[in-house]
Protein backbone atom coordinates (compact mmCIF):
# COMPACT_ATOMS: atom_id res chain seq x y z
CA UNK A 1 0.00 0.00 0.00
CA UNK A 2 1.36 3.41 -0.88
CA UNK A 3 -0.65 5.30 1.16
CA UNK A 4 -2.79 4.93 4.10
CA UNK A 5 -5.21 7.35 3.59
CA UNK A 6 -8.69 6.39 3.80
CA UNK A 7 -11.32 6.90 0.77
CA UNK A 8 -13.59 7.71 3.57
CA UNK A 9 -11.71 11.04 4.01
CA UNK A 10 -11.66 11.99 0.17
CA UNK A 11 -13.65 14.67 -1.38
CA UNK A 12 -16.27 13.37 -3.33
CA UNK A 13 -16.27 13.75 -6.84
CA UNK A 14 -18.42 16.40 -9.02
CA UNK A 15 -20.54 14.26 -11.29
CA UNK A 16 -21.14 16.46 -14.00
CA UNK A 17 -18.80 19.89 -13.97
CA UNK A 18 -19.01 22.36 -16.62
CA UNK A 19 -21.85 19.72 -18.15
CA UNK A 20 -18.81 17.27 -19.63
CA UNK A 21 -18.33 13.25 -18.01
CA UNK A 22 -15.75 13.57 -15.56
CA UNK A 23 -12.44 12.26 -16.32
CA UNK A 24 -9.77 14.26 -15.20
CA UNK A 25 -8.68 16.63 -12.14
CA UNK A 26 -8.35 14.39 -9.03
CA UNK A 27 -5.63 12.10 -10.77
CA UNK A 28 -4.08 12.36 -6.56
CA UNK A 29 -6.81 11.02 -5.14
CA UNK A 30 -7.64 8.57 -7.16
CA UNK A 31 -4.13 7.25 -6.97
CA UNK A 32 -4.63 7.15 -3.25
CA UNK A 33 -7.53 4.99 -3.63
CA UNK A 34 -7.01 2.03 -5.98
CA UNK A 35 -3.47 1.88 -4.45
CA UNK A 36 -5.12 0.06 -1.54
CA UNK A 37 -4.15 -3.00 -1.77
CA UNK A 38 -6.60 -4.76 1.22
CA UNK A 39 -8.81 -7.86 0.25
CA UNK A 40 -11.50 -7.59 -2.13
CA UNK A 41 -13.48 -10.54 -1.48
CA UNK A 42 -11.28 -12.90 0.37
CA UNK A 43 -13.28 -11.98 3.49
CA UNK A 44 -16.38 -12.05 2.31
CA UNK A 45 -16.50 -14.96 -0.10
CA UNK A 46 -18.58 -18.35 0.90
CA UNK A 47 -15.98 -20.92 -0.48
CA UNK A 48 -13.65 -22.58 0.23
CA UNK A 49 -10.75 -23.37 -1.73
CA UNK A 50 -10.62 -27.12 -0.46
CA UNK A 51 -14.22 -27.78 -1.62
CA UNK A 52 -13.86 -26.83 -5.03
CA UNK A 53 -12.94 -28.89 -8.20
CA UNK A 54 -12.99 -26.12 -11.01
CA UNK A 55 -14.82 -23.18 -11.53
CA UNK A 56 -16.27 -20.53 -13.76
CA UNK A 57 -15.94 -17.13 -14.23
CA UNK A 58 -18.45 -15.07 -16.63
CA UNK A 59 -17.83 -11.70 -17.25
CA UNK A 60 -20.22 -9.22 -19.71
CA UNK A 61 -19.05 -6.75 -21.84
CA UNK A 62 -21.30 -4.17 -22.77
CA UNK A 63 -20.07 -0.19 -24.51
CA UNK A 64 -22.11 2.31 -26.99
CA UNK A 65 -19.94 5.08 -28.44
CA UNK A 66 -20.70 8.70 -28.54
CA UNK A 67 -21.09 10.01 -31.13
CA UNK A 68 -21.34 14.23 -32.71
CA UNK A 69 -25.45 13.13 -33.48
CA UNK A 70 -27.64 15.26 -31.54
CA UNK A 71 -30.18 17.59 -33.27
CA UNK A 72 -27.48 20.36 -33.30
CA UNK A 73 -24.56 18.34 -33.59
CA UNK A 74 -23.91 17.24 -29.90
CA UNK A 75 -22.06 14.76 -28.67
CA UNK A 76 -24.74 12.14 -27.65
CA UNK A 77 -24.82 7.94 -27.14
CA UNK A 78 -24.98 6.20 -29.49
CA UNK A 79 -27.82 4.41 -27.38
CA UNK A 80 -29.85 8.14 -27.17
CA UNK A 81 -29.38 7.67 -31.24
CA UNK A 82 -30.98 4.50 -31.46
CA UNK A 83 -33.81 5.73 -29.82
CA UNK A 84 -34.55 8.60 -31.54
CA UNK A 85 -34.18 6.58 -34.79
CA UNK A 86 -35.98 3.46 -34.52
CA UNK A 87 -36.48 2.72 -38.03
CA UNK A 88 -32.88 2.66 -39.22
CA UNK A 89 -30.94 -0.19 -39.02
CA UNK A 90 -31.30 -2.48 -36.13
CA UNK A 91 -32.26 0.79 -33.96
CA UNK A 92 -35.43 -0.98 -33.05
CA UNK A 93 -32.81 -3.01 -30.55
CA UNK A 94 -32.28 0.33 -28.67
CA UNK A 95 -34.76 -0.70 -25.47
CA UNK A 96 -33.72 -4.09 -25.36
CA UNK A 97 -29.91 -3.25 -25.03
CA UNK A 98 -31.42 -0.44 -22.50
CA UNK A 99 -32.81 -3.68 -20.59
CA UNK A 100 -29.80 -6.05 -21.50
CA UNK A 101 -27.49 -2.61 -19.57
CA UNK A 102 -29.91 -3.21 -16.02
CA UNK A 103 -30.58 -6.53 -16.16
CA UNK A 104 -27.96 -8.36 -13.83
CA UNK A 105 -29.63 -5.82 -11.20
CA UNK A 106 -32.43 -7.78 -11.10
CA UNK A 107 -31.21 -11.37 -11.78
CA UNK A 108 -28.40 -11.57 -8.98
CA UNK A 109 -30.64 -10.37 -6.37
CA UNK A 110 -33.59 -12.74 -7.65
CA UNK A 111 -30.53 -15.72 -7.77
CA UNK A 112 -29.82 -14.93 -4.24
CA UNK A 113 -32.77 -15.06 -2.84
CA UNK A 114 -33.67 -18.00 -4.45
CA UNK A 115 -30.81 -19.88 -2.77
CA UNK A 116 -28.11 -19.72 -5.30
CA UNK A 117 -24.66 -18.72 -5.38
CA UNK A 118 -24.26 -16.65 -8.34
CA UNK A 119 -21.25 -14.65 -9.96
CA UNK A 120 -20.50 -11.70 -12.49
CA UNK A 121 -18.10 -9.79 -13.57
CA UNK A 122 -19.15 -6.46 -15.48
CA UNK A 123 -16.94 -4.27 -17.92
CA UNK A 124 -19.19 -1.30 -19.27
CA UNK A 125 -17.10 1.33 -21.05
CA UNK A 126 -16.97 4.89 -19.92
CA UNK A 127 -18.99 6.31 -22.84
CA UNK A 128 -22.24 4.16 -22.21
CA UNK A 129 -21.93 5.18 -18.58
CA UNK A 130 -21.86 8.59 -19.05
CA UNK A 131 -24.71 7.81 -22.14
CA UNK A 132 -26.92 6.60 -19.78
CA UNK A 133 -26.58 9.22 -17.37
CA UNK A 134 -27.13 12.16 -20.20
CA UNK A 135 -29.88 10.19 -21.06
CA UNK A 136 -31.32 10.52 -17.79
CA UNK A 137 -31.79 6.41 -17.17
CA UNK A 138 -31.94 6.39 -13.96
CA UNK A 139 -33.45 3.61 -13.62
CA UNK A 140 -30.30 1.78 -15.44
CA UNK A 141 -28.02 3.83 -13.03
CA UNK A 142 -29.66 2.60 -9.82
CA UNK A 143 -29.88 -1.11 -11.22
CA UNK A 144 -26.06 -1.26 -11.34
CA UNK A 145 -25.57 1.26 -8.17
CA UNK A 146 -27.62 -2.06 -6.39
CA UNK A 147 -25.21 -4.23 -7.23
CA UNK A 148 -22.42 -2.31 -6.67
CA UNK A 149 -23.14 -0.42 -3.65
CA UNK A 150 -24.95 -2.80 -1.92
CA UNK A 151 -23.13 -4.94 0.50
CA UNK A 152 -25.60 -8.22 0.52
CA UNK A 153 -24.53 -8.40 -3.44
CA UNK A 154 -20.73 -7.40 -3.50
CA UNK A 155 -19.48 -10.75 -2.73
CA UNK A 156 -20.84 -11.97 -5.89
CA UNK A 157 -20.08 -9.30 -8.63
CA UNK A 158 -16.80 -7.64 -9.99
CA UNK A 159 -16.70 -4.78 -11.90
CA UNK A 160 -13.47 -4.89 -14.35
CA UNK A 161 -11.51 -1.61 -15.74
CA UNK A 162 -11.36 -0.95 -19.21
CA UNK A 163 -10.59 2.39 -21.03
CA UNK A 164 -12.53 5.20 -20.88
CA UNK A 165 -13.79 5.48 -24.43
CA UNK A 166 -13.36 1.90 -25.53
CA UNK A 167 -10.17 2.77 -27.61
CA UNK A 168 -7.90 -0.48 -28.70
CA UNK A 169 -4.73 -0.86 -27.04
CA UNK A 170 -2.01 -1.32 -29.77
CA UNK A 171 -3.40 1.25 -31.77
CA UNK A 172 -3.65 4.18 -29.07
CA UNK A 173 -1.15 6.53 -28.75
CA UNK A 174 1.15 5.54 -25.98
CA UNK A 175 0.97 8.91 -23.76
CA UNK A 176 -2.94 7.77 -23.41
CA UNK A 177 -3.37 4.50 -22.37
CA UNK A 178 -3.28 5.80 -19.00
CA UNK A 179 -5.62 8.51 -19.62
CA UNK A 180 -7.83 6.44 -20.89
CA UNK A 181 -7.61 4.10 -17.72
CA UNK A 182 -7.23 7.21 -14.91
CA UNK A 183 -10.78 8.29 -17.07
CA UNK A 184 -12.62 5.22 -16.23
CA UNK A 185 -11.54 5.22 -13.08
CA UNK A 186 -12.60 8.89 -12.46
CA UNK A 187 -15.92 7.97 -13.90
CA UNK A 188 -16.62 5.01 -12.09
CA UNK A 189 -15.67 6.69 -8.83
CA UNK A 190 -18.39 9.61 -9.49
CA UNK A 191 -21.61 7.07 -10.23
CA UNK A 192 -20.21 4.68 -7.36
CA UNK A 193 -18.06 5.74 -4.95
CA UNK A 194 -14.44 5.56 -4.20
CA UNK A 195 -15.14 2.66 -1.59
CA UNK A 196 -16.32 0.76 -5.27
CA UNK A 197 -13.36 1.92 -7.30
CA UNK A 198 -10.86 0.92 -4.28
CA UNK A 199 -12.48 -2.88 -5.47
CA UNK A 200 -11.78 -3.14 -8.89
CA UNK A 201 -8.94 -5.36 -9.43
CA UNK A 202 -9.29 -7.12 -12.86
CA UNK A 203 -8.70 -5.45 -16.52
CA UNK A 204 -10.53 -6.02 -19.53
CA UNK A 205 -9.37 -4.90 -22.55
CA UNK A 206 -11.88 -3.50 -25.25
CA UNK A 207 -11.91 -6.15 -28.03
CA UNK A 208 -9.25 -8.42 -26.20
CA UNK A 209 -7.13 -6.64 -27.52
CA UNK A 210 -3.42 -6.89 -26.52
CA UNK A 211 -0.42 -5.00 -28.26
CA UNK A 212 2.27 -7.10 -28.92
CA UNK A 213 5.24 -4.11 -30.41
CA UNK A 214 7.24 -4.39 -27.17
CA UNK A 215 6.93 -0.88 -25.76
CA UNK A 216 3.48 -0.96 -26.39
CA UNK A 217 2.87 -3.57 -24.19
CA UNK A 218 5.69 -2.36 -21.27
CA UNK A 219 3.78 0.76 -20.95
CA UNK A 220 0.61 -0.93 -20.87
CA UNK A 221 1.32 -3.20 -18.10
CA UNK A 222 3.22 -0.26 -16.39
CA UNK A 223 -0.12 2.01 -16.97
CA UNK A 224 -2.22 -1.00 -15.26
CA UNK A 225 0.09 -1.75 -12.34
CA UNK A 226 0.00 2.17 -11.65
CA UNK A 227 -3.35 2.44 -11.34
CA UNK A 228 -3.77 -0.68 -8.66
CA UNK A 229 -4.59 -3.32 -11.39
CA UNK A 230 -3.65 -6.48 -10.19
CA UNK A 231 -4.80 -9.24 -12.85
CA UNK A 232 -5.88 -8.89 -17.10
CA UNK A 233 -7.86 -10.61 -19.16
CA UNK A 234 -6.11 -11.97 -22.37
CA UNK A 235 -7.34 -13.97 -25.11
CA UNK A 236 -5.74 -17.35 -25.86
CA UNK A 237 -4.46 -16.95 -29.24
CA UNK A 238 -2.93 -13.55 -28.17
CA UNK A 239 -0.26 -14.93 -25.85
CA UNK A 240 2.94 -17.30 -26.27
CA UNK A 241 5.45 -19.36 -24.48
CA UNK A 242 8.52 -17.45 -23.81
CA UNK A 243 9.77 -19.95 -26.64
CA UNK A 244 6.92 -19.14 -29.31
CA UNK A 245 4.97 -22.22 -28.84
CA UNK A 246 1.43 -22.21 -28.01
CA UNK A 247 -0.09 -22.34 -24.18
CA UNK A 248 -0.67 -26.02 -23.27
CA UNK A 249 -4.10 -27.00 -22.77
CA UNK A 250 -4.18 -27.17 -19.25
CA UNK A 251 -2.01 -23.61 -18.50
CA UNK A 252 -5.49 -21.51 -20.37
CA UNK A 253 -7.39 -23.18 -17.01
CA UNK A 254 -5.04 -21.14 -14.67
CA UNK A 255 -3.32 -18.00 -13.90
CA UNK A 256 -0.54 -17.29 -16.38
CA UNK A 257 2.44 -14.36 -15.69
CA UNK A 258 2.35 -11.88 -18.95
CA UNK A 259 5.81 -10.96 -19.31
CA UNK A 260 6.90 -7.77 -21.19
CA UNK A 261 10.22 -6.66 -22.16
CA UNK A 262 10.55 -2.89 -23.46
CA UNK A 263 13.46 -2.06 -26.19
CA UNK A 264 15.30 -0.36 -23.43
CA UNK A 265 15.77 -4.32 -22.04
CA UNK A 266 13.22 -3.71 -18.97
CA UNK A 267 11.35 -6.05 -17.58
CA UNK A 268 7.59 -5.85 -15.99
CA UNK A 269 4.76 -8.65 -15.50
CA UNK A 270 1.21 -8.89 -14.19
CA UNK A 271 -1.07 -12.07 -13.75
CA UNK A 272 -3.35 -12.92 -16.53
CA UNK A 273 -6.48 -14.92 -16.67
CA UNK A 274 -7.32 -16.78 -19.86
CA UNK A 275 -10.44 -16.27 -22.05
CA UNK A 276 -10.36 -19.40 -24.30
CA UNK A 277 -11.27 -19.12 -27.63
CA UNK A 278 -14.68 -19.40 -29.01
CA UNK A 279 -18.25 -18.07 -30.05
CA UNK A 280 -18.01 -15.56 -27.34
CA UNK A 281 -21.68 -14.96 -26.55
CA UNK A 282 -22.70 -18.09 -27.80
CA UNK A 283 -20.88 -19.50 -24.66
CA UNK A 284 -21.92 -16.92 -22.37
CA UNK A 285 -25.07 -16.80 -23.07
CA UNK A 286 -25.37 -20.35 -22.74
CA UNK A 287 -23.40 -20.93 -19.99
CA UNK A 288 -21.19 -23.38 -21.19
CA UNK A 289 -18.10 -22.26 -19.57
CA UNK A 290 -19.93 -23.90 -16.46
CA UNK A 291 -20.66 -27.47 -18.87
CA UNK A 292 -17.00 -26.75 -19.86
CA UNK A 293 -15.98 -26.46 -15.94
CA UNK A 294 -17.25 -29.85 -15.43
CA UNK A 295 -14.50 -31.45 -17.14
CA UNK A 296 -11.97 -29.91 -15.32
CA UNK A 297 -9.90 -31.22 -12.46
CA UNK A 298 -7.58 -29.15 -9.84
CA UNK A 299 -4.02 -28.53 -10.58
CA UNK A 300 -1.01 -28.29 -8.86
CA UNK A 301 1.50 -25.08 -8.89
CA UNK A 302 4.59 -24.98 -6.95
CA UNK A 303 3.40 -27.45 -3.32
CA UNK A 304 -0.22 -26.08 -4.04
CA UNK A 305 -3.33 -27.85 -5.56
CA UNK A 306 -5.79 -25.98 -6.93
CA UNK A 307 -9.00 -25.57 -8.85
CA UNK A 308 -9.38 -24.75 -12.45
CA UNK A 309 -10.57 -21.84 -13.84
CA UNK A 310 -12.59 -21.54 -17.15
CA UNK A 311 -12.79 -18.00 -17.93
CA UNK A 312 -14.94 -16.65 -20.39
CA UNK A 313 -16.68 -12.97 -21.59
CA UNK A 314 -18.89 -11.69 -24.28
CA UNK A 315 -20.51 -8.72 -25.47
CA UNK A 316 -23.47 -8.45 -23.06
CA UNK A 317 -26.31 -7.00 -25.07
CA UNK A 318 -25.04 -7.73 -29.04
CA UNK A 319 -27.19 -10.91 -31.14
CA UNK A 320 -30.08 -13.02 -29.99
CA UNK A 321 -28.80 -15.01 -27.94
CA UNK A 322 -27.56 -13.28 -25.71
CA UNK A 323 -30.68 -10.53 -25.45
CA UNK A 324 -33.26 -13.95 -25.59
CA UNK A 325 -31.05 -17.08 -24.40
CA UNK A 326 -28.60 -15.64 -21.73
CA UNK A 327 -32.17 -15.14 -18.95
CA UNK A 328 -33.12 -18.45 -19.97
CA UNK A 329 -29.91 -20.27 -19.71
CA UNK A 330 -28.48 -17.75 -16.75
CA UNK A 331 -31.04 -19.13 -14.11
CA UNK A 332 -31.87 -22.53 -15.22
CA UNK A 333 -28.01 -23.48 -15.01
CA UNK A 334 -27.69 -21.35 -11.61
CA UNK A 335 -30.94 -23.40 -10.19
CA UNK A 336 -29.39 -26.76 -11.25
CA UNK A 337 -26.30 -25.96 -9.36
CA UNK A 338 -28.37 -25.33 -6.05
CA UNK A 339 -30.68 -28.45 -6.94
CA UNK A 340 -27.48 -30.51 -6.82
CA UNK A 341 -26.43 -29.05 -3.97
CA UNK A 342 -23.00 -27.85 -4.96
CA UNK A 343 -23.84 -24.29 -4.59
CA UNK A 344 -20.37 -24.48 -2.32
CA UNK A 345 -18.71 -27.36 -3.55
CA UNK A 346 -17.52 -29.75 -7.12
CA UNK A 347 -18.09 -27.21 -10.11
CA UNK A 348 -18.61 -23.16 -8.32
CA UNK A 349 -18.97 -19.59 -10.28
CA UNK A 350 -16.11 -17.76 -8.91
CA UNK A 351 -15.31 -14.09 -9.76
CA UNK A 352 -11.46 -13.56 -10.83
CA UNK A 353 -10.26 -11.16 -7.97
CA UNK A 354 -11.98 -14.19 -5.86
CA UNK A 355 -10.41 -16.55 -7.51
CA UNK A 356 -7.15 -15.34 -7.52
CA UNK A 357 -7.06 -14.25 -3.80
CA UNK A 358 -8.28 -17.99 -2.79
CA UNK A 359 -5.73 -19.52 -4.73
CA UNK A 360 -2.34 -16.72 -2.91
CA UNK A 361 -4.29 -17.18 0.48
CA UNK A 362 -3.69 -20.91 0.29
CA UNK A 363 -0.23 -20.26 -0.60
CA UNK A 364 0.34 -20.20 -4.41
CA UNK A 365 3.18 -17.95 -5.32
CA UNK A 366 2.32 -15.54 -8.65
CA UNK A 367 5.92 -15.66 -9.12
CA UNK A 368 5.31 -19.58 -9.94
CA UNK A 369 2.30 -19.29 -12.71
CA UNK A 370 3.40 -20.14 -15.94
CA UNK A 371 5.02 -17.43 -18.18
CA UNK A 372 3.37 -16.05 -21.67
CA UNK A 373 4.36 -13.06 -23.51
CA UNK A 374 2.94 -11.19 -26.13
CA UNK A 375 2.19 -13.61 -30.14
CA UNK A 376 5.16 -13.20 -32.54
CA UNK A 377 7.30 -11.37 -29.63
CA UNK A 378 10.00 -14.46 -29.68
CA UNK A 379 10.82 -13.49 -33.18
CA UNK A 380 12.27 -10.57 -32.17
CA UNK A 381 13.66 -11.51 -28.90
CA UNK A 382 15.28 -14.38 -31.22
CA UNK A 383 17.09 -11.41 -32.68
CA UNK A 384 17.68 -9.43 -29.78
CA UNK A 385 19.12 -10.44 -26.76
CA UNK A 386 16.42 -9.18 -24.42
CA UNK A 387 18.93 -8.46 -21.94
CA UNK A 388 21.67 -6.02 -24.38
CA UNK A 389 18.37 -4.61 -26.26
CA UNK A 390 18.54 -1.12 -27.56
CA UNK A 391 15.55 0.73 -28.99
CA UNK A 392 17.28 0.96 -32.52
CA UNK A 393 18.38 -3.20 -32.32
CA UNK A 394 14.55 -3.68 -31.39
CA UNK A 395 12.87 -1.69 -34.78
CA UNK A 396 15.70 -2.78 -37.34
CA UNK A 397 14.31 -6.48 -36.03
CA UNK A 398 10.84 -5.67 -36.44
CA UNK A 399 11.37 -4.02 -40.38
CA UNK A 400 14.02 -6.99 -41.21
CA UNK A 401 10.45 -9.48 -39.81
CA UNK A 402 7.99 -7.35 -41.54
CA UNK A 403 9.90 -8.05 -45.01
CA UNK A 404 11.02 -11.56 -44.33
CA UNK A 405 8.07 -13.22 -42.69
CA UNK A 406 4.55 -12.52 -43.86
CA UNK A 407 2.80 -13.48 -40.70
CA UNK A 408 4.69 -11.47 -38.62
CA UNK A 409 3.04 -7.96 -37.92
CA UNK A 410 2.98 -6.13 -34.63
CA UNK A 411 -0.79 -5.03 -35.23
CA UNK A 412 -1.51 -7.06 -31.71
CA UNK A 413 -4.17 -9.42 -31.44
CA UNK A 414 -7.83 -9.00 -30.55
CA UNK A 415 -10.93 -11.74 -29.81
CA UNK A 416 -11.29 -11.70 -33.99
CA UNK A 417 -8.41 -11.53 -35.97
CA UNK A 418 -10.28 -11.30 -39.18
CA UNK A 419 -10.73 -7.71 -38.14
CA UNK A 420 -7.81 -5.26 -38.42
CA UNK A 421 -7.99 -2.12 -36.53
CA UNK A 422 -5.23 -0.54 -38.85
CA UNK A 423 -5.10 -1.64 -42.39
CA UNK A 424 -7.46 1.01 -44.39
CA UNK A 425 -8.24 3.31 -41.56
CA UNK A 426 -5.33 5.38 -42.20
CA UNK A 427 -7.88 8.19 -42.67
CA UNK A 428 -9.02 7.61 -38.51
CA UNK A 429 -5.69 6.80 -36.94
CA UNK A 430 -3.64 9.68 -38.28
CA UNK A 431 -5.73 11.99 -37.33
CA UNK A 432 -6.00 10.12 -34.07
CA UNK A 433 -2.02 10.41 -34.03
CA UNK A 434 -1.95 14.01 -34.58
CA UNK A 435 -4.98 15.20 -32.25
CA UNK A 436 -2.98 13.24 -29.76
CA UNK A 437 0.59 15.30 -30.21
CA UNK A 438 -1.12 18.77 -30.05
CA UNK A 439 -2.99 17.80 -26.88
CA UNK A 440 0.36 16.36 -25.13
CA UNK A 441 2.38 19.40 -26.65
CA UNK A 442 -0.20 21.57 -24.72
CA UNK A 443 -0.62 20.27 -21.63
CA UNK A 444 2.15 18.00 -20.67
CA UNK A 445 4.53 20.55 -19.17
CA UNK A 446 1.55 22.47 -17.93
CA UNK A 447 0.20 20.17 -16.23
CA UNK A 448 3.91 18.58 -14.80
CA UNK A 449 4.33 22.34 -13.59
CA UNK A 450 0.95 22.79 -11.93
CA UNK A 451 -1.40 19.21 -11.44
CA UNK A 452 -4.24 21.32 -10.93
CA UNK A 453 -4.61 21.98 -14.52
CA UNK A 454 -6.15 18.93 -15.13
CA UNK A 455 -9.54 20.65 -13.11
CA UNK A 456 -9.56 23.03 -15.68
CA UNK A 457 -12.15 22.87 -18.44
CA UNK A 458 -10.53 23.33 -21.14
CA UNK A 459 -8.10 20.46 -20.18
CA UNK A 460 -11.52 18.22 -19.31
CA UNK A 461 -12.93 18.96 -22.98
CA UNK A 462 -9.91 18.72 -25.22
CA UNK A 463 -9.08 15.38 -23.15
CA UNK A 464 -12.27 14.41 -23.81
CA UNK A 465 -12.02 15.02 -27.56
CA UNK A 466 -8.93 13.40 -27.62
CA UNK A 467 -10.27 9.84 -25.96
CA UNK A 468 -13.26 9.66 -28.23
CA UNK A 469 -11.82 9.81 -31.21
CA UNK A 470 -9.49 6.58 -30.24
CA UNK A 471 -13.11 4.81 -30.16
CA UNK A 472 -12.95 1.61 -32.01
CA UNK A 473 -16.43 1.88 -33.31
CA UNK A 474 -15.04 4.63 -35.87
CA UNK A 475 -12.75 1.95 -37.38
CA UNK A 476 -15.38 -1.45 -36.65
CA UNK A 477 -17.77 -0.49 -38.81
CA UNK A 478 -16.09 0.65 -42.14
CA UNK A 479 -15.87 3.85 -44.33
CA UNK A 480 -18.86 6.13 -44.02
CA UNK A 481 -20.69 7.13 -41.61
CA UNK A 482 -18.48 6.60 -38.54
CA UNK A 483 -15.17 7.46 -40.21
CA UNK A 484 -17.38 10.77 -40.93
CA UNK A 485 -18.04 10.95 -37.19
CA UNK A 486 -14.06 10.77 -36.12
CA UNK A 487 -13.45 13.23 -39.02
CA UNK A 488 -15.76 15.65 -36.69
CA UNK A 489 -14.25 14.77 -33.20
CA UNK A 490 -11.02 15.45 -35.11
CA UNK A 491 -12.09 19.13 -36.16
CA UNK A 492 -13.61 19.92 -32.60
CA UNK A 493 -10.74 18.69 -30.44
CA UNK A 494 -7.91 20.55 -33.08
CA UNK A 495 -10.31 23.61 -33.08
CA UNK A 496 -9.92 23.36 -29.14
CA UNK A 497 -6.41 22.69 -29.07
CA UNK A 498 -5.22 25.71 -31.28
CA UNK A 499 -7.08 28.04 -28.97
CA UNK A 500 -3.60 29.65 -26.95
Amino acid sequence: MTTTKSSANLPILEQFRTGLPNICGWEAEIHSVVQQNHPVFLNTTNLRLENITAGFACALHMHQPSIPAGDHGEIISNLQYMFEHPHQGDNHNAEPFAWCYSRMGDFIPQLISEGCNPRIMLDYSGNLLWGLQQMGREDIINNLKRLTCDSQYQPYVEWLGTMWSHAVIPSTPIPDIKLHIQAWQHYFAAVFGYDALQRVKGFSPPEMHLPNHPDTLFEYIKALKECGYRWLMVQEHSVERLDGSGLSHDEKYIPNRLIARNSKGETISITALIKTQGSDTKLVAQMQPYFEAKGRTRQQIGHVTIPSLVTQIADGENGGVMMNEYPRDLLRVYHEIRDSGNNHSGIVALNGTEYLELIEAAGVNPDEYPTCQAVQQHKIWQRVYPEHSTPEAVEKAIAELKETDHQFHMDGASWTNSLSWVKGYENVLDPMKKLSALFHEKYDSLVEQDPSVTQSSDYQKALLYNLLLQTSCFRYWGQGTWTDYARELYRRGEALLAVS
